[in-house]
């Protein structure tokens, strides 16, 4: 099956192309986010014997995951990419050939809106409506997808119900339950597995006290702890990381005024340059008072790299932001906001605190525009070097969020890096680390392959690429093409072949 397509408009912004898998109405929709890579793909589809180009290793063996928004219904207001319904697209590994499913995710407000036949949830950029069930705007689990006690958890940015599927089949099973939490079954979008001890660390956030829990699960999916952690305010936090005994949260100078959602009904989000970024290192699991802060320079953090402890000291790595709202110098009318708010302006970062004498040390480990940074996860938690980014292209360059131009492979150490072109008109997405077969943390940490999945706006055909993990300048080892269109997307997992074929 492939996509039959053809120009039908340009716009201030791009080609607008038509597509035979994305619904008509998006035509009608004068809205860059739902043009070209970012096109919706309405087909749910399953495929076995895919083409590949050059050869799949032997010891590849698991699945690559990712999430992304695929709006079903027109929206009513202005679409922001975090208003798009979510689908989970599924390439499986094994014995040197690829097949490969998508779904949509199953959540209660899909399915009260396929029942309606139209959408009923207003979208980030419009009045939040709390008349409506469970959100005042639409939780479509479209961000992150997460293995976990043997189940795809997706999750949804603005910490809503995590669902669960079927990571074979991609069936839709319900909702993602912890039975005992003391809140509502709610949780950011980021949660962290630990492959070492199978527990999954987790946050929850929202805008009534208090204003984040943390918690640990047991690996059968079972609760272990759950703890109410202090904070100034409503919070607007993305991801944690975790190290072997420690787990770090975030309070970011990023976040909302209470005031002019109570009155208004919009969440306006600003960078308070003037209040330090904190820190707060837990044990693993310790209760509410034994949280310490740490202060640091302003700043937002989407993503961790990785955590590990080095004597009194906890290490913490990844792409951190100064200006996590720029201003845009295109005028896009009433989405000028939202367009700069989707402008990733980031690099390689490092933070260090010491626990002994409460010493904070920071600094660059490189200022290269990137993003969207995955670690092999079998080394989460234990010091490691290596961390794989997506090149962001700036606005001046031409560039818009999710159409990613390079992956970058960093190391950490040192600052050095590696770089692969996807090449023109080519949009990367986020890199899932597959180990190879029966790899342990006894091994190299680059011991491994990069997955992910691209879409060539020149023939508007869909690849997933796998890279040797040690050697990304010789580009893609092999090439799978996809059955259909990939719209670009959010997060990606892997998620290895011991645990999804036994």
């Amino acid at each position: 099956m492939t996509d039959s397509n053809f120009r039908v408009t340009e716009d201030a912004l791009g080609e607008v192309t038509h597509f035979d898998n994305a619904p008509n109405w998006i035509y009608e929709v004068d809205n860059p986010y739902l043009h070209g890579a970012y096109a919706p793909t309405m087909d749910e589809i399953a495929a076995d014997g895919l083409e590949v180009t050059g050869e799949l290793p032997a010891d590849l063996y698991g699945a690559y995951f990712r999430n992304g928004p695929n709006m079903i219904h027109k929206p009513p207001g202005h679409y922001h990419p975090f208003d798009g319904d979510g689908m989970v697209h599924a390439v499986y590994f094994r014995d040197g050939k690829a097949s490969y499913k998508n779904s949509y995710v199953e959540t209660n407000a899909r399915i009260l809106e396929r029942e309606e036949g139209k959408a009923i949830w207003p979208g980030v950029m419009e009045r939040f409506n709390y008349s409506l069930p469970e959100f005042p705007i639409k939780d479509n689990c479209n961000t992150d997808v997460t293995l976990f006690a043997g189940k795809l958890m997706p999750t949804w940015y603005n910490a809503g119900i995590p669902y669960k599927m079927d990571p074979l089949s991609l069936e839709n099973m319900g909702e993602f339950d912890l039975p005992g939490r003391a809140r509502r079954n709610k949780m950011s979008a980021h949660n962290r597995v630990d492959w070492n001890t199978g527990e999954m660390l987790f946050m929850d956030y929202g805008d009534e006290a208090p204003f984040m829990t943390y918690g640990v699960a047991n690996p059968d999916g079972s609760l272990r702890q759950e703890v109410e952690i202090e904070l100034p305010g409503p919070r607007l936090p993305h991801d944690l990381g975790f190290s072997t005994n420690y787990t770090i949260l975030h309070d970011l100078p990023f976040f909302h005024d209470m005031d002019v959602l109570r009155k208004h009904g919009r969440r306006v989000v600003d960078f308070h340059k003037e209040i330090p970024a904190r820190f707060g290192i837990i044990p693993r699991y310790g209760a509410s008072q034994d949280i310490r802060w740490f202060e640091c320079e302003p700043c937002f953090i989407l993503h961790v790299s990785n955590c590990w402890e080095d004597g009194d000291w906890v290490v913490m790595d990844g792409s951190r932001s100064t200006n996590p709202k720029p201003r845009v110098d295109t005028d896009c009318g009433e989405l000028t906001h939202m367009m700069a708010y989707m402008v990733n302006q980031a690099n390689n970062y490092r933070w260090q605190f010491n626990l002994k004498t409460g010493e904070v040390r920071e600094h660059n480990i490189d200022d290269l525009n990137t993003e969207f940074n995955k670690t092999n996860q079998l080394f989460h938690g234990v010091q490691s070097k290596f961390a794989y980014h997506q090149r962001i292209p700036t606005w001046a360059e031409g560039a818009r969020t999710l159409q990613f131009s390079a992956l970058v492979k960093y190391n950490n150490e040192t600052g050095q890096y590696t770089k692969w072109d996807y090449g023109e008109g080519v949009f990367g997405s986020e890199v899932a680390f597959a180990p190879v077969k029966g790899a342990t943390t006894h091994g190299d940490e680059d011991d491994g392959y990069l997955i992910n999945m691209v879409i060539d706006s020149n023939t508007w055909k869909s690849e997933a690429l796998v890279f040797d993990a040690k050697d990304i300048t010789q580009g893609p080892i092999a090439r799978v093409t996809l059955p259909h269109r990939v719209p670009a997307g959010f997060h990606c997992s892997w998620g290895r072949g011991e645990i999804i074929y036994a």
